[in-house]
């Protein structure tokens, strides 16, 4: 039993080290390769902007005031917000900031992916088809940075992708160990993941906000037939699947609000690790068809089979089967049950210290790396860096009680960060 054990500890680490080693480049590139960029002469295309939003009045004219301040000509840049099940005045304080707004009330098909889709389909019967050549997508809570559109457009420009997304930074990222270990997670994607993607011409993942999809994928798909519950990461993998090219934009920034609240953060991420189980169920398939493929199409597969992979499941499934079987010794002479004890103690602390120590790695280069792109204290930002492992180890509770329970979209209030970033501009 012993040297099953001690065998079973050392095919998992083989089989994670194998899979993931690629990541290791992905650092590399991200550390010394400078990002790619867009044309200087990039012709002016028209956009729209489609914001899907719940009981957002607290936050939602902040964002459409960034987007009517954006270098880009205004003409060509018009504004939808889809006011999805709103209990609230989240509709005429659109209206008020500008965008043009649509209501929807359906307590049926529930989430985001099913708001964009009902809003592209209004937009396409309201102002036609070929109006737009693009459609920039946010979150209600977001902050733009002035040139986001111009330096977006810079790239869409070169006509060699289906969809662009961002760099993302976080409003409040030293507010706690939780918007903290978000902030970090999603800094580490954009430069550590997104660019080497894009620098090697693999593809990247839009994550939620601050993408753009070109028009022509939006009338293929005829609107956003994406309903899952990571409706964001189903699009990427069927872009992969389908040899579409997602690539990463650096230079155009948005800022995300992050909660604070743990109740809030498990409601977000149970959701996230069940739409993961719902992807892998319904692509999984694709994917390991497309890996067969090879080339760029291949590796881009890969990738994605990677990303949703359930691996943290792999991981608590070999320590449970130790644990049985460590549980099964206690009938043994005393001797071997100490001896099996001894070894599960033994696995269980060094697969523990071995997550703990690289995602301490993964946050310290990240902070490194965009330590001048993060607000807030030093010392915070140092602190942060030792909580972020903490932060990702809870995905573990989160990524069982997904596995085994219904879960279903649930809003996270925002409005806490926007009124502090208020205040400091005003001061």
């Amino acid at each position: 039993m012993l040297r099953f054990l001690e065998s079973l500890q050392f095919v998992l680490f083989i089989f994670f080290t194998a899979a993931y080693s690629y990541q290791i480049f992905y650092l590399i590139v991200g550390m010394v390769a400078k990002a790619r960029h867009g044309r200087q002469d990039a012709a002016l295309h028209r956009y729209a902007v489609v914001i899907a939003a719940r009981n957002e009045s607290a936050v939602i004219s902040n964002l459409i005031g960034c987007l009517k301040k954006q270098d880009y000509p205004a003409e060509l840049l018009d504004i939808f917000v889809i006011a999805d099940n709103c209990t609230d005045d989240t509709a005429a304080v659109s209206r008020r900031a500008g965008a043009i707004v649509y209501e929807r009330f359906n307590k049926v098909q529930v989430g985001k992916g099913y708001a964009l889709d009902y809003l592209f389909r209004h937009i396409f019967e309201d102002y036609g088809e070929q109006t737009y050549d693009g459609f920039f997508v946010f979150d209600a809570d977001n902050r733009v940075d002035p040139g986001f559109v111009r330096e977006m457009n810079k790239m869409y420009d070169t006509g060699e992708y289906a969809a662009l997304t961002s760099y993302r930074n976080s409003q409040n990222f030293c507010d706690n160990w939780i918007s903290a270990g978000y902030a970090l997670w999603f800094l580490r994607e954009s430069r550590f993941l997104n660019q080497p993607r894009t620098k090697l011409g693999v593809n990247c993942a839009v994550s939620g906000t601050g993408f753009l999809v070109a028009g022509d994928v939006i009338r293929e798909e005829g609107g956003w037939p994406y309903h899952l519950l990571t409706e964001d990461i189903e699009f990427s993998i069927v872009c992969a699947a389908r040899g579409r090219k997602i690539g990463y934009c650096s230079t155009a920034v948005i800022y995300d609000e992050q909660p604070v609240k743990f109740r809030q953060s498990w409601d977000q991420r149970l959701r996230w690790s069940k739409g993961f189980y719902q992807v892998d169920a319904k692509y999984t398939g694709s994917l390991l068809r497309g890996t067969l493929q090879g080339g760029r199409k291949g590796f881009s597969c890969y990738d994605m089979l990677m990303t949703v992979a359930p691996c943290n499941l792999i991981t608590i499934g070999v320590l449970l089967l130790s644990l049985f079987l460590c549980v099964s010794s206690l009938s043994q002479p005393a001797f071997i049950t100490y001896r099996v004890l001894r070894m599960l103690g033994w696995i269980l602390w060094t697969t523990l210290k071995g997550i703990w120590f690289s995602l301490f790695l993964f946050g310290a280069f990240t902070m490194i790396a965009e330590w001048k792109q993060i607000e807030g204290a030093a010392w915070k930002k140092v602190m942060y860096v030792f909580t972020f492992p903490l932060f990702m180890l809870t995905y573990i509770p989160i990524s069982l009680a997904a596995l085994v329970g219904k879960v279903e979209w649930k809003p996270i209030h925002h409005g806490m960060a926007s009124k502090a970033q208020n205040e400091r501009e005003k001061a």
